[in-house]
C-alpha cells in the first residue's frame, strides 16, 4: 500500500482490552433482507461475509428489542431467544473472514410502520407524531413500559453475548425511540424521562446502564458496548449541537467503549447552538470527549483519501457505509496499492455479483440519488 494510507491499516485497541486490526469498520446499514418473522436469511449471511474480509469490525444493521420496536420490513429480531440460532450465524459469518462481530440493537418507536407491530400500537416517548407525510400519532409509553423496553435491550444484549458476537451498538441515532426520548420535539414528558435536558437524557443513560450490567453479568470475555447518536435534528423544537455537547459530556463518563456519531458527512458543521460555525461537528465532538472515549465517524467516505482525510480529523475508527456496498473489496484494494480501481458507481447488472439482498436492491434501485447507479 502507499505509504499515505498506513494509518488507516494501524491497529486500535478498546478500552475493555479488543484490538481490532484496522481503522475501518463497516458502518450499520438497513438490507431488508431477513425473513418475515425476525429470523435471519440466507441471503443476510452471504452479504455480510461478502464485505467482512478487509475491515477490522461489521456493526449489523438494527435488530429490534421488542416486538413492537420493529421499524423496517425485512429487520431482524434480538427480541426473543428463538432468534439466537440466527443471530450465531451471523456473527460467525463476519468472524470467519477475520472481523469483529458487533450486533446494533435498536427499537422503532414512532418510526414503525403499524403493519409491523402488535395491534398497530405506535409508541414513542410523548404522544407526537413524526414531522414526515402520512406520519401516525403514537402512544405516549407508560413508567412500566419504559422499563421493559430498557429491560428488553438487556435481554437482547445476552441474547448477542449468547449468540458469539464481540459486542452491541446501542441506537440512540437517527430519530428512533432513545433518540425520541432525547429529543424535546417527541418528549414533552413532565416525569423522570422528560422536561428538563438532564431528565430527557435518562431513557438512554439507563439502558446504557442495564446493558452494562446484562456484560458484566453475562460475557465471558471482554465485550464492547458502543452507543450510537445523531448530533442536530431539523426540527423545532429538537436537539441543537449545544444539547449534545452536553449529553457527549455525560455520555464519555459511562464506561463504554466507543461513542459514533452519525452523520451524512464527516465535514459537515453545526446548524444551531454553537459560537463557531465554521468548526465541524467533528472538532467539536473531540474537543468534548477530550480522549476519555473513543469515537467512531462516519459519512461521505468514497475514495482512500476520503478515508485518509476522515482519520485525520482525530477520529479513532472511521465506518463506512454505501462503499462498502457498491465496493465489497474496497479495504483490499487500498491494502494492496490498488486505490484506483475502487469501483464509485453500482451498474444495473451487478446485483447478483456484488450479493445485494433483493430488499436492498429494490431500495438502491427505486430511490434516486441515494446510491450512484448507472446502466452499462
Amino acid at each position: 500500500m502507499k505509504d499515505k494510507f498506513k494509518s488507516l491499516f494501524s491497529p486500535f485497541t478498546f478500552p475493555n482490552g479488543v484490538t481490532l486490526k484496522n481503522r475501518i469498520v463497516i458502518a450499520p446499514m438497513t438490507h431488508w433482507s431477513s425473513n418475515p418473522d425476525g429470523s435471519v436469511s440466507e441471503i443476510e449471511l452471504k452479504y455480510y461475509a461478502r464485505r467482512s474480509a478487509g475491515v477490522s469490525a461489521v456493526i449489523t444493521a438494527c435488530a429490534y428489542v421488542t416486538p413492537n420496536g420493529k421499524a423496517f420490513h425485512g429487520q431482524f429480531a434480538a427480541d426473543r431467544d428463538e432468534m439466537i440460532p440466527g443471530l450465531r450465524k451471523v456473527a460467525t459469518a463476519i468472524q470467519q473472514q477475520g472481523a469483529k462481530a458487533i450486533l446494533q440493537i435498536h427499537h422503532g418507536g414512532r418510526l414503525c410502520p403499524p403493519e409491523l407491530v402488535p395491534d398497530g400500537d405506535i409508541v414513542s416517548a410523548s404522544a407526537v407524531p413524526a414531522e414526515r407525510p402520512g406520519a401516525e400519532t403514537p402512544r405516549s409509553l407508560t413508567i412500566q413500559e419504559i422499563e421493559e423496553i430498557i429491560d428488553a435491550f438487556g435481554e437482547a444484549t445476552r441474547r448477542a453475548i449468547e449468540a458469539g458476537f464481540d459486542g452491541v451498538e446501542i441506537h440512540g441515532a437517527n430519530g428512533y425511540l432513545i433518540h425520541q426520548f432525547f429529543s424535546p420535539h417527541s418528549n414533552r414528558r413532565e416525569d423522570q424521562y422528560g422536561g428538563t435536558l438532564e431528565k430527557r437524557m435518562s431513557f438512554p443513560l439507563e439502558i446504557i446502564k442495564k446493558v452494562k450490567s446484562v456484560v458484566d453479568q453475562h460475557a465471558k470475555s471482554p465485550f464492547i458496548v458502543g452507543y450510537r447518536f445523531s448530533p442536530e435534528e431539523p426540527e423545532t423544537p429538537g436537539i441543537t449541537m449545544a444539547d449534545t455537547l452536553v449529553f457527549v459530556d455525560v455520555l464519555a463518563n459511562q464506561g463504554l467503549d466507543y461513542l459514533h456519531v452519525s452523520l451524512n458527512d464527516f465535514r459537515s458543521t453545526p446548524r444551531v447552538g454553537v459560537e463557531d460555525f465554521t468548526k465541524t461537528r467533528i472538532e467539536y465532538l473531540l474537543e468534548t470527549i477530550n480522549g476519555r472515549v473513543p469515537l467512531i465517524g462516519v459519512g461521505s467516505i468514497i475514495t482512500a483519501d476520503d478515508a485518509k482525510e476522515a482519520l485525520e480529523t482525530g477520529v479513532d475508527l472511521i465506518a463506512i457505509g454505501r462503499e462498502m456496498i457498491v465496493d465489497p473489496d474496497w479495504v483490499q484494494k487500498i491494502q494492496e496499492g490498488r486505490e484506483d480501481e475502487i469501483s464509485i458507481v453500482i451498474f444495473t447488472d451487478q446485483q447478483e455479483e456484488l450479493i445485494i439482498p433483493d430488499g436492498l436492491w429494490e431500495q438502491i434501485i427505486s430511490r434516486p440519488g441515494w446510491f450512484p447507479v448507472k446502466e452499462r
